[in-house]
């Protein structure tokens, strides 16, 4: 895939152009209303333009991908799905919770295909998971529903453990109390204590770790939420240096050094959305498109840091790992 020309800013959000000049007359656009970063945005989507791509829709020659990119500002959001709006795109790809809500705020015409660890009947996205309805269909993701088994992977990591911080988004649009509900009992059943601490901004994350070394807690078990994948490396990094034993909701975590992950296998996720955006863009109706559960998880675990922080990994648990990083 070619490197474009950066062009310009809408409302400090990166913008790509429309169509770049010589392009054909039939080139169908795909809006893309990112919470996270435009890099972060762009890396996430590949596995959808190589779905894309076989089916015969490929970026530069009958496809363009229109980004604006909120950088974790949602407050941004509904201005940027506006301009999506008016320049009338075929598809708008909606990755996070709050892109989806204000996208569905935006359209009710323009299909949108998203992307979610949110429970996409209960958020309001669709009216069942067979039959969506409206114009909106998509992904989920297991996301809430693993937080217990990730709590648990992590008291096998450290048995000792007898605390645990629990790390999420305040923009989540999951409620503290719904998260305890998942977690509480799990973590009764294990001996833990869960501390609950948030981060809205990258400068929140100082401040979080700071309340984690303070209230001692043993473990860190980390988030799924999008304003989380956007500073992967600033919470491995702060993990390392406080030498705290930290769970991660996916492999990236890990290979960026993080202790372990278990989580949903997001490539896959994002390759049957971009399968849903080409069954869109062939004619198919987002309301006849049942949502799609990925229910693949992996668990990864990084053995150098494992042996940093003075880990020992169990036999039984390296034989349920799905891959080790040296």
């Amino acid at each position: 895939m070619k490197r474009r020309e950066f062009i310009g800013l809408v409302g400090g959000a990166a913008v790509w152009p429309l169509a770049a000049q010589g392009q054909q007359a039939s080139t169908r656009v795909i809006g893309v209303l990112a919470l996270e970063s435009l890099a972060r945005t762009r890396a996430s989507l590949a596995p959808a333009q190589r779905r894309l791509a076989e089916m015969g829709y490929v970026e530069g020659q009958n496809l363009a991908f229109e980004y604006r990119a909120a950088d974790n500002q949602e407050d941004r959001l509904a201005a940027l799905v506006g301009d999506l709006v008016q320049r009338r795109v075929s598809v708008i790809i909606a990755p996070a919770g709050p892109s989806i809500v204000a996208a569905k705020a935006a359209t009710t015409s323009i299909p949108i295909i998203f992307c979610t660890g949110f429970d996409p009947v209960s958020s309001g996205f669709v009216a069942s998971l067979n039959r969506p309805g409206g114009n909106a269909t998509g992904i989920s993701v297991l996301h809430t529903e693993v937080l217990a088994k990730r709590l648990e992977l992590l008291r096998e990591l450290v048995p000792r453990a007898k605390s645990a911080a629990y790390l999420r988004s305040s923009t989540n649009l999951v409620s503290v109390d719904d998260r305890i509900g998942k977690l509480q009992p799990a973590a009764t059943a294990l001996g833990v204590k869960l501390l609950f601490v948030e981060a809205s901004r990258p400068d929140d994350f100082e401040g979080a770790f700071a309340k984690i070394v303070g209230a001692q807690a043993d473990a860190l078990l980390v988030s799924a939420d999008a304003f989380i994948f956007s500073n992967q490396a600033a919470l491995v990094d702060l993990a390392a240096r406080h030498k705290i034993p930290a769970v991660y909701p996916s492999r990236e975590f890990a290979a960026r050094g993080g202790l372990a992950s278990y989580g949903t296998d997001y490539p896959e996720a994002y390759r049957q959305v971009g399968d849903y955006i080409g069954r869109v863009l062939n004619g198919e109706k987002p309301e006849t498109l049942p949502v799609q559960q990925v229910t693949k998880l992996q668990l990864v675990i990084n053995t150098k840091t494992a042996t940093d922080l003075g880990l020992t990994i169990s036999l039984t648990l390296l034989a349920r790992t799905d891959e080790l990083i040296e």
